[in-house]
This record gives C-alpha cells, structure tokens and sequence, in this order.
C-alpha cells in the first residue's frame, strides 16, 4: 500500500475529533469525575422516535430489534435527577462554553451568535433518555497542512455519554457518572486526501485543545472517528480511533479494504450474478452432520439445535479473499452474523475446524452447487440461525453493489470491524428543554484577546529563549509540564536542570515506580531544597522514587530521612582527604591523572550529598597540593 496514488484513487477523509473538558457537567453542576462507588440502579427500554420529517434512522431502528434492557447505575454526588432523565436539564455551563469559545478561534473558526440545542437519537442505551444534547458552537474554521487547507465546518459542545460496565445477551449495564461531561465534537471537511495528512490535522486540532489546559487527559478522554471512501467506494465511519500514530495505518487499511471490495463487486459483476440472484432459502443439513467432529456444531445438536445452509451463486473463492490483513470477505459475513451467532462456517475455508471434505460434499450435493457456488452454514436454534442467514444474504447482496456504507470499529492492528448501519440525517430534532443562548460580543471580545498559545508556538519560544534541545521542549509540552517548567524558572531554576528533571529523570522512573503519585506540589518543593542548596541536584532521582511510593511524605522528610541533605563543605573536604589517603600511592604515582578515580570514588560516598562542581573543586586542590607539596 506504500506506493498506491491516493490522487488516482480519489480519496477523501474527514475526521470528528471529540474531547472531554475539565469542568463541571453541562446541564447540572455536578463534578465531572468517575468512581467505581454505586449507590443506586434503575432500569430503562428505550425506542426510536421519528424526525420532524417523519423518518426513522436506521441505525437506531436496527438497535430498537436488539431487544435489549438498560441497567443504570449511579452515585449520589456525581448523579442528579437529571442524568436520571427525571428533571429538565440546566445550563449549558459557562465554563464549559467559555473553553469552547477558546478552542473555536484557536481553530480560526468563528462563533455562532446564539446556541440551540438539537437533540440526536441515540437508543443504544449509553443516553437514559435515548437522545444525546449538541449544539454548534462556531463555524469556518480551517487547518494548513503541506497538502492544503483542510475546513472545519462545525464545531459543536455536546453531553458524553454513559460508560459501558457489561454487555450480555438482552441486557447492558452503564454506568452514569460519565453522561453529561462537557464533550467538543469538532468536524472537518473530506479535504484530507493522504493518510499522513489526517494525522497532521488531528495533531493540529489536538494542540489547540491541549493549550486551553481545560481538556481531560488519559484513556476515554478522547475519542477521534475518521470518515473515509474512495472513488467508487462509499462513505465509512470508523469510531475509536485512540492513538494519533495510528490514523495513517488505518486509513491505509481502509483503502486496502475497499480496493479489494471493488475487486470482489468487479468478479461477482464478470460472473453474471446479480443481488436478486441470491434467494433467501434454508437448507437444512443437520443430518449430515449427526457424527461430525465439529465440536460446535456437535454441541448445537445435542442441545436442539440446527445446522442451516445458504447458496450463495457465484461466490466461490471470493468468501474467502483476504480484503485487510488476516481479514476475508467472510469476516465481514461473520462480523455482520455476530448479533446472532458466535461464528459462520463458508465453503472457502473448509475442510477445517472438524468438518470432513465429506461433510463439505454431501452439502454441495444437497445444496446442487455448481462449480463457482458457494455456501454458508450456521449451526444454532432454528430461528437464530435463519436470523444469522438473513444478515449474510443482505451482506452478500451488498457484495455485489461494491462497499456498503457502514460504521466500523478501529482494532488495534489497524484494521476495521463492523458496528452498525451509517446513520442517517433522521436522527436529529430541536431540544425543547433548552432556550436558545445568545453568546453576548463582550464575551467573544474577552475570550478572543486572551488567548492561550498553541503548543509549537511554545516549543519553538523553549528552543529559542532557553536554548532546549527541541526534542525535550517538545516532550515538556506534549507532558504538559510547561507551566510548572516557567514557574520553577521564575524561582531561579536554570531552564536546562529544570527540563532535565521534569522529562529525563521522572520519565526514567516511569518503569520502576508510579509517578502519577508525583504532585507538583512536590516538585515545587524539592527544587525550593535545591535552591536553599539543602540538597544537591543528585538528589532529585532518589527522592522523587520515594515521593511516588509515598505521596503523602513531603521532599523535605524524604531528603532527611535518606540522609539526602547536603553536607557542609569541611565534611566534603574531610570525606575527600580520607579517600586520598586510601589512595596515596596512585596519587603520587599519576598526580593530577589520578582525578577520575578519587572522583569516583568520593562520588560514590556523598552521591546525592554533594554538589558534584563542590566535589570535582575540593578534589583537584587537594591533589594538587599534594603534588606541590
């Protein structure tokens, strides 16, 4: 795929990029945090309503067939009536708005002049009330990149939903403490027309979000999906994206993904067959399999079951062509199976998993296969396989057409999973709840004049001013240690030990202690020791170790309690003359070529004690006055 000419092929990529701010909720003032603590449950079913047109989305109408019941679960100080969908919402919060503001000129986008809320229908359980709350927020904004100028349409300020505790069969559980974190939904146009080019505004839009220093950090904080098709493909949606350095790989993978659906649609289409061609009929083969080693469906059997087939004209050896790396044409039969049934059995991959080539003929010789015929089988209880049937026979009908537009999940290896059908525009209706917010001039004058700077900006300002090897100014700002970086200079710190000490010397720690334990406060404090020269810069590994085991020690007990605090200056002379005399003869042998050793030495007593300058100035008098003398 390194070498395909995403010009030729036409492709096009927008993203949505959504974040979580640090602020209260934004229809009650409840914090925004998670626990793990549940004070109450409550129980909802929930249906799809029509838009003002009179359409049903189906996304949310393929939801609604799942049958399922939603479990709640909530806490007293991080839930209210609200997120119950028990009380009307309040708000939006100011803070919330105000961030958004911020992150709307940081993008050059520019604000609406008032708020109306819309309400989106959601009925997969993650909103009690089956919609979630969104409003626009600013529109125009725009991205350069090497490429060219990549727009931001709508940036929106929307409710999260609910966190996902447990998923069975006809039930799911979530937890409410999430719904209702302040959420920015921030849009681009199809404008992205290389895989590299997506992450470069993904990163863009991330740092104008990091400089507002009022977005949530860490895992399920942010949540990028990327829209993708090509010429000839269609329109796919792939959620979850979580890793900046992963968007080009997935691109790449959905690219490869449908090249080779359109390879597929091309064969089917040269074979003659056509999507009325394949009918929805069910063979039943059970018997063929009354002694099969097939554990699965030996124990689909025994339990009641059936064993069901479909033919599916023309595409044999297609099933089985690989369209993602170690993904088939027939994984995508299974992914879209899955809602029924564990798994599918296809002609292309068998004889396998204790079906006999046997087996395989007496089901070709009952189905009347031809040559280029192929079949699926599922083995469960009757109803459920011919469930599992229909969504095969619906996917292999969209075989022949090309790419079916569809949601996916992102993988961790970087290829695609299906998730439901692309919602439609029938999803979204006004919220009546919530009067339209006018956002007054002086607020957007306040907020457009104190603006924070971007991230590069302050990289570049670390290199220039304070002479930062850039790779550890980068590292300070993407760690968001450069506030606590400015403060300790206005202290007295030198730029260069305090950069050390927030990137090299905590970053190597990360692997033998945890240093989330590590406040700032902490920092500020150990290099307050330093500064008083209690202790030397030696000292800050040993005592942010121990800092991070103990968090509730302060750096000046630690420093005590490890003898960490500095020794005069007679003791280091005195430490010195020791290790001198326990080195006499090498230093009358090599004279002043003796200073390494008795260096390491000496080090090796007072590490930690001791400012090494101190040490290596006693230790060369001291050598030289013996060599004079």
């Amino acid at each position: 795929m390194a070498n395909i000419d995403y010009e030729q092929i036409g492709l096009k990529v927008g993203l949505e990029i959504h974040r979580q701010l640090d602020t209260k909720k934004l229809f009650s003032p409840v914090p925004s945090e998670l626990t793990d603590k549940v004070d109450f449950t409550f129980q909802r079913r929930l249906r799809p309503t029509m838009s003002e047109l009179g359409e049903v989305d189906p996304a949310a109408l393929e939801e609604f067939k799942k049958g399922r019941t939603y479990i709640y679960e909530g806490n007293n100080e991080l839930s209210d009536l609200v997120y119950m969908d028990e009380e009307p919402p309040r708000g939006p919060d100011r803070e919330a708005l105000e961030v958004a503001l911020q992150i709307a000129y940081l993008l050059n986008a520019k604000p609406v002049d008032e708020i109306y809320y819309m309400r989106k229908i959601v009925i997969d359980g993650s909103n009690v009330s089956g919609f979630q709350r969104t409003a626009i927020i600013a529109t125009d904004g725009k991205v350069e990149t090497p490429w060219g100028t990549v727009g931001i349409p709508t940036i929106c300020l929307e409710e999260d939903a609910a966190r996902i505790i447990e998923r069975k069969d006809r039930e799911v559980i979530y937890r409410i403490d999430r719904l209702g974190i302040p959420l920015i939904e921030i849009s681009t146009t199809p404008d992205i027309h290389h895989p590299e080019q997506a992450k470069v505004v993904a990163k863009f839009i991330g740092d104008a979000l990091r400089a507002t220093r009022k977005v949530k950090r860490g895992l399920g904080t942010i949540r990028q999906d990327l829209n993708v098709s090509i010429k000839g493909g269609a329109r796919i949606e792939i959620k979850g994206v979580q890793e900046l350095d992963m968007i080009p790989l997935i691109i790449e993978r959905e690219v490869q993904r449908q090249l080779n659906l359109l390879k597929i649609r091309d064969e089917l289409r040269k074979r003659g067959v056509k999507p009325e061609d394949i009918k929805e009929e069910f063979y039943d083969v059970t018997d063929i399999f009354q002694n099969t080693k097939s554990k699965i469906i030996a124990r689909t059997i025994k339990k009641g079951g059936r064993v069901l087939a479909i033919k599916l004209p023309k595409f044999r050896g297609l099933i089985g062509m690989e369209i993602q790396p170690g993904r088939r044409l027939g994984t995508e039969f299974a992914d879209r199976a899955k809602k029924y049934v564990p798994g599918i059995f296809h002609i292309d991959e068998l004889p396998n998993y204790g079906i006999t080539q046997e087996e395989v003929d007496k089901v070709i010789e009952r189905l009347n296969l031809g040559e280029e015929d192929a079949f699926v089988l599922v083995a469960a209880e009757e109803e459920t396989a011919k469930n599992a049937l229909r969504e095969v026979i619906k996917r292999a009908r969209e075989a022949i057409e090309g790419v079916p537009e569809e949601t996916r999940r992102a993988l961790p290896d970087g290829n695609t999973q299906y998730m439901r059908p692309l919602p439609g525009k029938a999803r979204m209706y006004p919220e009546t709840d919530i009067p339209p917010l006018r956002i007054p001039d002086e607020l957007k004058k306040r907020i457009k004049e104190n603006l924070p700077e971007l991230p590069q900006a302050k990289v570049e300002k670390y290199v220039k001013e304070y002479k930062l090897d850039k790779s550890l100014a980068q590292t300070l700002v993407d760690d968001e240690r450069d506030e606590l970086f400015e403060e300790l200079i206005e202290m007295g710190v030198k730029p260069s030990l305090a950069a050390s000490v927030l990137v090299v010397v905590l970053k190597g720690l990360r692997k033998e202690v945890p240093i989330e334990n590590i406040t700032e406060e902490h920092i500020r404090e150990a290099f307050k020791l330093y500064l008083e020269g209690k202790i030397a810069k030696e000292a800050f590994e040993e005592i942010f170790k121990e800092l991070a085991l103990h968090p509730e020690k302060t750096a000046e007990q630690v420093a005590q309690e490890k003898g960490l605090t500095l020794l005069s200056e007679e003791e280091v002379v005195k430490i010195v003359e020791e290790v001198i005399q326990q080195n006499i003869e090498v230093v009358r042998a090599k004279g002043m070529g003796a200073m390494g050793l008795i260096m390491g030495r000496v080090m090796a007593k007072v590490r930690g004690k001791a400012d090494g300058k101190l040490v290596s100035q006693i230790v060369r008098k001291k050598i030289q006055e013996l060599s004079q003398g």
